[in-house]
């Protein structure tokens, strides 16, 4: 199980591990964004400092509706205890979980300041 809290920005927050390809470590705080397709976005100083692999060049539709193109990469994360390969997204943006890292999860958020957020694998 994932547990964070909520901000009092009142995002849902949670810690993550990403691991990078030298086998360094460092530890995140994500945002959950379900408009998010995808796993995991990350800003570029933190994709140049683990020296995650590059995967590939994919479009992506922003949440105003606008075109951009997003550079893929290839990371490894703990997520529930265990290393899982997902790919990020490189965004000028705080990182951000999407619906793509949550699949097979059921997400629950105490909708107040500090409340509580898990995440837990689905039977």
């Amino acid at each position: 199980m994932i547990i964070g809290n909520v901000n009092d920005n009142r995002e849902a927050i949670v810690q993550l591990v990403v691991l990078g390809s030298r086998q360094q470590q460092q530890e995140i705080q994500a945002v959950i964004d379900t408009g998010y397709t995808g796993f995991l976005t990350l800003p570029p100083a933190i994709v140049t400092s683990l020296a995650l692999t590059w995967y590939a060049r994919q479009e992506g539709i922003l949440g105003d509706g606008s075109l951009c193109i997003f550079d893929v990469y290839e990371a490894s994360i703990i997520w529930d205890g265990q290393a899982r390969i997902i790919e990020v997204d490189e965004s000028q943006t705080d990182p951000l979980v999407g619906m793509g890292l949550i699949e097979g999860y059921q997400l629950q958020i105490q909708g107040i300041f500090g409340g509580l957020v898990t995440i837990a694998a689905l039977p």
